[in-house]
């Protein structure tokens, strides 16, 4: 449920590995971009890899704005935007026409499976699959076990995660998991070096890609995940755990001018040309 990037991306890793998919948005629009996003996807994968047949995986995908066409299901990932209300209220949907045996995952990246199980008629069948953004090239999907959890739907998560290519890591419900508590307190404080005029955003990105051999730097990793995206975890963070994830005025401020990473063509890098995105200014 939800086709934005992430959405879409995960519609794309089941795609892949064989599956059949719904994908269920909001309205006719929402779904016919969604449609978009992830055909582009199929091709780009296509053109990797000479033995795809993207024609073939397109065929198994379906798109609609009712929820019924998730009845039957044997797994639900909702995906919509990270926030406590939408999320709820697309779980209370689901559950209206999920059969028993289904599960039924949210792939929220910081807000308590706990919480949300709170309401769900089976909190049994329920847990986190937090997938990674861009999901294609992603390795990793952080499996949420919460306290009502049924063991063996953590086992077939685990199935499931390995079937898509990835790695599986099951962690348990507290505030942003593993990775997200991680990636945001990096990526908080780069901003904040950046508002205080320690380093450009190039050497601060720099400082960790060479000097310590991460992949991607923590700016850059902001302005792909998204600034709004990073936004709503810091401050469900700071909530849970204090003033230490309090936004920094910076990271607001882009957000409210509508710089909110590649998606939007800026943020800390001008992305309008996303093979060589240059620092903005």
């Amino acid at each position: 449920m939800g086709g934005g990037r992430m959405g879409a991306g995960i519609a794309h890793a089941f795609l892949l590995a064989g599956s059949r998919v719904v994908v269920v948005e909001r309205d006719t629009e929402g779904a016919d971009a969604a449609a978009l996003r992830i055909d582009e996807s199929l091709r780009r994968s296509a053109d990797r890899d000479p033995g795809l047949d993207a024609g073939e995986c397109a065929a198994r995908l379906r798109l609609t704005t009712d929820v019924e066409g998730c009845r039957g299901a044997a797994l639900v990932v909702e995906a919509v935007p990270e926030d406590r209300v939408l999320k709820e209220d697309a779980l209370a949907r689901l559950e209206q026409v999920l059969p028993d045996e289904a599960v039924l995952a949210s792939n929220t990246s910081s807000i308590s499976i706990d919480d949300l199980a709170l309401a769900r008629r089976r909190p049994e069948r329920f847990l986190g699959l937090h997938f990674f953004n861009p999901v294609p090239s992603s390795a990793l999907v952080e499996i949420v076990r919460g306290a009502a959890t049924d063991p063996a739907v953590v086992d077939t998560a685990r199935e499931w995660v390995a079937l898509l290519g990835k790695t599986p890591i099951v962690v348990a419900d507290s505030p942003g998991f593993a990775s997200s508590r991680l990636g945001v307190a990096l990526g908080l404080e780069a901003i904040r070096m950046l508002e205080e005029r320690v380093a450009s955003a190039t050497d601060i990105d720099a400082a960790m890609t060479l000097g310590y051999r991460h992949p991607v730097g923590p700016l850059r990793t902001t302005d792909l995940v998204g600034l709004d995206v990073r936004l709503g975890i810091a401050q469900e963070l700071a909530r849970e755990l204090g003033e230490r994830f309090e936004p920094p005025a910076l990271l607001r401020r882009m957000v409210a001018e509508g710089r909110l990473g590649r998606k939007s063509g800026a943020g800390f890098y001008d992305w309008t040309a996303p093979d060589s995105p240059k620092e903005t200014r």
